[in-house]
């Protein structure tokens, strides 16, 4: 007598449930990042740099990664952490008056408008030494493991990462670039740091080499589409909604996908990017990369 088959029936993956567990131990973990107070009030801007608002996408990426490499935890929350106080100093430096001279962040005044041009320097500065103090614990994390964790984090924020990026982007205020030359800006300004933090929750454990290089392309993909949404948010929507000045880009005369390419070619090129990531994803082999696919999903469709 033959046996019924019974199809396996994948469950659908909720995401809000699995970010509000997640993010509720990133903030945990952030605020005892913060335990000890830095001197003459540094350590309230470095406070107020991080936290109250952001999307938290980077440490999102770094804890998915991991769980679909069934990695380290331990290893994976200190470097989602880390991984954000880097973006948090990048703002903080962004947005004082020598780079994009910008006075709303996250809906709230910027760093150097609340506590001056000296304490936001001084605050970015603070935040990217925490970073590697927290990847780098005496104890529970391996030696090889923190090492390799360092090494990601610091070329994707360095001079082949964001801060290359970022001086690509003030050197061509008011001059015109290629789709190239846009791609390869971005790809270093806002692309390393994602590629990163999902290179990084894969450093947690131990993939194979091709399910390694599936999760850089898809990470690769997912920072490209991550700033061409930006550039669309940036033109269909205002600044409460943003938590940022809207329209700052074309007021500065900058460069954007939707100067180069249009409005709707630049929402199609971003849905294509979300194919490709989302491909990249079923190229990797690995059994369970749900939070990743729905985090490139959400990226895409974003309002905000």
């Amino acid at each position: 007598m033959e046996r019924a088959v019974t199809a396996v029936v994948a469950t659908p993956f909720a995401l809000a449930p699995w970010m509000a567990a997640q993010l509720a131990r990133v903030e945990a973990a952030l605020e005892q990042a913060f335990c000890t107070e830095g001197p003459a009030g540094l350590g309230e801007a470095m406070r107020y740099a991080v936290q109250g608002g952001g999307k938290r996408l980077r440490p999102l990426l770094v804890l998915a990664a991991c769980e679909a490499v069934g990695g380290q935890p331990e290893a994976a929350l200190r470097a989602a952490c880390a991984v954000e106080l880097i973006h948090a100093y990048s703002l903080v430096h962004d947005d004082m008056p020598c780079m994009d001279n910008d006075v709303l962040r996250r809906g709230k005044p910027t760093v150097h408008v609340q506590f001056g041009q000296a304490q936001a320097l001084l605050a970015g500065d603070a935040l990217q030494a925490l970073a590697f103090e927290l990847l780098t614990p005496e104890a529970g994390v391996a030696p090889a493991v923190q090492a390799r964790l360092c090494r990601l984090l610091a070329r994707a924020a360095g001079a082949e990462g964001m801060a290359g990026g970022q001086a690509i982007d003030l050197a061509h205020v008011g001059r015109a670039m290629d789709e190239q030359a846009l791609r390869r800006m971005h790809a270093l300004k806002t692309g390393a740091l994602l590629q990163a933090s999902v290179e990084m929750g894969a450093a947690c454990g131990a993939p194979p080499a091709a399910a390694w290089a599936a999760l850089a392309r898809y990470g690769a993909a997912i920072g490209l589409a991550f700033q061409v949404v930006d550039d669309v948010l940036d033109v269909t929507q205002d600044s409460a909604t943003l938590g940022k000045t809207a329209g700052k880009d074309a007021a500065a005369a900058k460069p954007t996908y939707v100067s180069l390419m249009g409005l709707e070619p630049a929402r199609a090129y971003a849905a294509r990017l979300l194919d490709e990531a989302q491909a990249q994803l079923a190229a990797s082999g690995l059994a369970d990369t749900r939070a990743l696919a729905a985090l490139a999903d959400m990226v895409v469709h974003r309002s905000h």
